[in-house]
């Protein structure tokens, strides 16, 4: 059985319960009023393994820490170009290579007088992060078939804008600044115009980033060239413009607001001009903004100049429908419809490019009215008859051709129009009257015509032609267009 002391409820202290007196039945009433209870025995202390943990502290957590160290350094005796990375962790890897480019110096020795750039100066840089995680992947500590392997170089690239800057500040003496190319509109002309950029010159970027390269190919970290000048195109080109111009110039000539393919407002070269704002964008290119405000003016009067009601047409045709003359055109009409945003629409468009602004309108088709015309001249009772949809609308007395010069008969077309001529009046001819009115020929040389000669009408009189008075034949030569049908008969 497991011992156990007695300790009372109350609170005393090891030296004073060893010098303390039992009590007694005489003795102090608060004494023997304490109680007493045995106290739990002190645990067993273990026994230390020390032997055994020693072992382990040492020998094995040195294996365990190589092991785990080779889980995650890159081989010992690798690089990546020639820049050391063995022993490191692929993140310590990447920024050494990151370091290296950014501390790399290149002097500058010829004209540009030893002037000397870092690499950070000039915007280098490697795919370190990649590079690093290759070179850890193919090159793993815990492969020691792999330590001290070099890895291929990276290629270095700089930034374009960073190095000319850098370059142009380090030597300036050696730069001629470009010249841009410019764009405006030329009032005169009523069009965007040009005028073309000039090279300038200053040091070649290739030749720095060959050095930089060629540094970090071998782990210096300073290297020396000898620059030489190129041709510095400037920001803006000569050929951006131009392009951009043309762009302009076609909006120009296509402005305007349209119902289908009619242009029924067109907007002069100017005005459309006048609503553009072109900026330059800061890479050579341009941004094209338009005025809203401006072209809500014309807007607010697009109605009175769009709105309109149809008009019919009326034309003229032969016997099989073919229209030989229009004698009035036909005209749609339309009515504009909701214009609330169409300012904001255009401005929109126009900033995009296109000038062409289809506007919402209500149509209305137009009829067309067909007069299918034909002319009949009868020999025998020498009257013409003039046919309109099958109808005879006027007729009268004419003088055709005598026995020894007749009038052809057979169906003809009509196929010219002469105000006043000469007729027989040539070397040799039998005849000649002069100034001869209205003459509508229909079959090779005979055709009909006014006569101020003769009035004897209804009787055979000419060498060919159909005699009319003047009045007749005016209305004749105004009535049947090229291409009128002719019949003449016995």
């Amino acid at each position: 059985m497991t011992n156990r002391g007695c300790i009372v409820t109350d609170t005393v202290t090891r030296s004073e319960a060893e010098n303390t007196e039992p009590p007694t039945a005489s003795g102090d009433p608060e004494a023997a009023t304490q109680t007493y209870e045995w106290a739990p025995a002190e645990p067993v202390v273990k026994k230390r393994r020390t032997g055994l943990w020693v072992g382990i502290g040492i020998g094995g957590a040195a294996i365990l820490g190589t092991v785990a160290a080779s889980l995650i350094l890159i081989a010992p005796g690798t690089t990546i170009g020639g820049v050391s990375v063995g022993l490191m962790t692929p993140g310590a890897a990447a920024d050494a290579l990151n370091q290296h480019v950014a501390s790399t110096t290149v002097v500058l020795a010829g004209d540009a007088d030893g002037a000397e750039v870092t690499g950070a100066d000039l915007g280098a840089s490697v795919d370190a992060a990649t590079l690093a995680d290759d070179a850890f992947a193919a090159h793993p500590m815990w492969n020691v078939t792999e330590w001290f392997t070099e890895t291929p170089s990276p290629t270095v690239t700089i930034d374009a804008e960073a190095a000319a800057s850098t370059l142009h500040a380090a030597a300036p003496e050696i730069y001629v600044t470009p010249t841009d190319a410019t764009l405006a509109f030329d009032a005169e002309s009523a069009a965007y115009v040009t005028t073309p950029a000039v090279d300038g010159a200053g040091i070649d970027p290739t030749i720095v980033l060959a050095a930089l390269q060629d540094a970090f190919d071998t782990g210096a970290t300073t290297a020396e060239v000898d620059v030489t000048t190129v041709a510095v195109p400037p920001l803006t080109s000569t050929e951006s413009v131009e392009t951009t111009a043309d762009t302009l110039n076609g909006m120009l000539s296509r402005a305007g607001f349209y119902i289908g393919d009619e242009r029924v407002v067109p907007i002069k070269r100017a005005t459309a001009a006048s609503w553009l704002t072109v900026t330059p964008n800061g890479d050579g290119t341009f941004a094209i903004a338009a005025d809203s405000a401006a072209i809500q003016d014309v807007v607010d009067g697009l109605a009175e100049k769009v709105n309109r009601d149809a008009v019919d047409a009326t034309v003229i045709t032969n016997s099989d429908g073919g229209v030989i003359r229009t004698v009035t055109e036909g005209v749609t009409g339309r009515a504009l419809g909701d214009t609330s945003g169409v300012a904001d629409e255009f401005a929109a468009q126009l900033a995009s490019g296109d000038a062409v602004y289809e506007l919402p309108a209500k149509t209305t088709d137009f009829e067309t009215t067909s007069l299918s015309r034909r002319i009949e001249v009868d020999l025998g009772d020498q009257r013409t008859y003039l046919f309109e949809n099958g109808k005879v609308v006027k007729s009268y007395a004419i003088s055709s051709g005598k026995s020894a010069t007749p009038t052809a008969t057979g169906y003809y077309k009509i196929f010219a129009h002469v105000p006043i001529q000469d007729m027989g009046c040539y070397e040799g001819a039998p005849y000649c009257t002069e100034d001869v009115k209205w003459v509508t020929w229909f079959n090779g040389d005979q055709g009909f015509h006014g006569t101020y000669w003769h009035n004897n009408f209804g009787t055979p009189m000419s060498h060919g032609c159909v005699n009319m008075p003047d009045e007749v034949a005016k209305y004749v030569y105004d009535w049947a267009p090229d291409g009128t049908e002719v019949w003449v008969h016995a």
